[in-house]
């Protein structure tokens, strides 16, 4: 017995120290030798709201085969052989349950779950810590250099341990419990909503949403209080179009008959009142009884008393924008603002969001049924209610749209993500915007940043080279305007080129004849105008050709003109000297009678 433990224990010493040299030429990876060293132990963090759980997991197999996991926890007794409660820490109260949830939700590392760990640390066991958020996992490592496993394998069996959590977790009543997970989950929702960001943005899209709905309100019941006191009064809505000044006459005369005796100067001008008072006397309306007009006044304090409620409510909205986004307020006005952030959830949700995104939210459905349909796609949404887009002209709309969306991006990322926040970025960015708008409505367009953009390119209008032919500058015969005629009864004596060619064969005659063959002379000289212009017209037009053929054209036309003057000479000058011929033998004919 002695020869064989001595060779044993000579055997295993020299497989130890075949290892270490192994190890130390490099064959043998140190962190096996380690493994060899140490003992591999795996534990199972378990959260639960009364405390954490720290169980052992037994057989580590089961822990690689996780499709049937779940077979190996349907009893207690089958759960009690894969893992077993190695520790519990128990909260002292809710307070530091709540911290140490808070912390988990972070992924920080709390004082309890420290604690917990530290008995986990031995330096002779190589421990695994199985957790179910990789963040937490993280933050052990690095605090507790404890080596950490989240995967989906863990998951699984996470699970498993929550349906056997009674039976796993001795001493432990399932009524505390109970009441533990109740406290911990109130607790932990009035923290997440005392310290949530998003909780003065909530009441600005309270606030806004509750404003549109006592407008419909307001709009419903003056329709109401309209159709049925104008069935009494049917006149009194036709001079009054202020609803509340409408209601307040109600509430103030009641019965129509009674508005003659009712003095109306508090409400009313004088003109108004004088109006009202003579409509009365005539009207046409039907009786009612006092019971229909005192539900009709018990309407109209209604109507008056959510009116005040409503300004009320503006005048909180407006100080609460102004508070928490006062560059957004200035640029697209207090009701704009909160309406674009109760449409995108909150401001931070908003500063995210670009600028075009911005110009068109609220138009999702224009928007889409353009994109499906291939047409414009609008160019703004909430933003059209703002007072600098209302006050441009149908044209520049879209452009001012554009450059209001673009600054009111920039001012919500201010007062979303800024400190020491003030309303000078929004005060300048809107100076600008209306130095743009009136540089549009002038037409003058030039960049927001002072550079003046490109000149103006102004159309090219092509103007032809080619001139056309006029006839009647063409005509040598003298014109037969009255101006003319007039001059040559002033001037009877003055030689003309057409008379001195009649004076070399005849003698001079009568004024009264001279006149009877210029009026001849006039028809004569018309039809040789209409038989040249067809002549005229037969010549091909000039085209667009080089300048060559133009000035030969040219001088063939200026050749062609004294041909045709010397022709039309002719042709005037022997009618007329045959009929002076004639006239001339008739005078002298008379001569001789008498």
């Amino acid at each position: 017995m002695l020869g064989l433990s001595s060779g044993v224990s000579r055997c295993t010493n020299k497989l130890s120290l075949i290892f270490t040299v192994d190890v130390l030429r490099g064959r043998v990876a140190p962190s096996r030798y380690k493994r060899a060293r140490k003992l591999i132990t795996m534990f199972i963090l378990y959260e639960t709201p009364a405390g954490y759980a720290i169980f052992k997991l037994l057989d580590d197999n089961k822990f690689k085969e996780i499709d049937n996991l779940y077979l190996e926890f349907e009893t207690p007794e089958k759960a009690s052989k894969i893992v077993k409660l190695k520790h519990f820490e128990k909260f002292v109260d809710t307070t530091e349950a709540l911290s140490a949830a808070t912390a988990a939700v972070e992924g920080k590392l709390s004082k309890s779950l420290k604690k917990a760990l530290k008995k986990l640390v031995v330096d002779d066991v190589q421990n695994q810590l199985l957790v179910a958020d990789a963040k937490l996992g993280n933050a052990i490592k690095e605090k507790m250099s404890l080596q950490c496993v989240a995967n989906t394998s863990v998951q699984e069996l996470m699970r498993c341990i929550r349906t056997q959590s009674e039976s796993l977790l001795s001493g432990l009543p399932k009524k505390e419990m109970t009441a533990m997970s109740l406290g911990l989950a109130h607790s932990l929702s009035r923290y997440k909503l005392k310290f949530s960001p998003d909780k003065v943005d909530t009441m600005i899209v309270q606030a806004q949403s509750l404003l549109d709905d006592l407008d419909k309100e307001l709009n419903n019941y003056m329709m109401r209080v309209r159709e049925w006191y104008g069935w009494h009064f049917p006149e009194l809505g036709k001079i009054l179009t202020d609803n509340i000044t409408y209601v307040k006459v109600i509430k103030l005369v009641g019965m129509r008959e009674n508005i003659a005796d009712t003095d109306l100067s508090d409400l009313l001008m004088d003109e108004l009142e004088q109006r009202v008072k003579e409509a009365a006397e005539i009207s046409m309306g039907t009786e009612i009884s006092e019971e229909d007009i005192l539900n009709i006044q018990s309407l109209s304090d209604e109507i008056i008393s959510i009116n005040e409620y409503r300004s009320h409510l503006s005048d909180y909205l407006k100080a609460r924008m102004m508070a928490m986004a006062p560059n957004l307020t200035v640029l697209v006005g207090e009701t704009v603002g909160a309406r674009l952030i109760a449409h995108s959830g909150s401001l931070v949700n908003l500063a995210k969001q670009p600028a075009s995104t911005l110009q068109i939210l609220g138009s999702e459905k224009a928007l889409f049924r353009a994109l499906k349909t291939k047409k414009d796609t609008p160019k703004y949404g909430l933003i059209y209610h703002a007072t600098l887009v209302g006050s441009a002209s149908i044209k520049n709309k879209g452009r001012i749209s554009r450059s209001l969306a673009a600054k009111a991006s920039l001012a919500t990322r201010v007062d979303a993500f800024g400190d020491d926040v003030t309303m000078q970025l929004g005060i300048d960015h809107r100076a600008k915007l209306e130095t743009r708008l009136r540089m549009l409505e002038e037409g003058n367009s030039t960049r927001l940043s002072g550079v003046k953009a490109k000149a103006k390119l102004q159309k090219f209008h092509a103007v032809s080279e080619v001139k056309t032919f006029k006839v009647a500058t063409d005509s040598t015969l003298p014109s037969t305007s009255s101006k003319k005629l007039k001059a040559d009864e002033d001037a009877p004596n003055a030689p003309s080129p057409k008379k001195k060619k009649v004076q070399d064969d005849d003698t001079v005659e009568a004024p009264e004849t001279e006149m009877g063959e210029g009026s001849k002379k006039k028809k004569k000289k018309k039809d040789s105008v209409v038989e040249e212009e067809p002549t005229v017209t037969e010549e091909p037009e000039m085209g667009e050709g080089s300048a060559k053929k133009k000035k030969k054209k040219k001088n063939k036309n200026e050749s062609e003109e004294p041909a045709e003057e010397s022709m039309m000479d002719e042709s005037v000058e022997t009618p007329a000297s045959g009929k002076k011929s004639k006239k001339s033998k008739a005078k002298k004919a008379t001569e001789e009678d008498e």
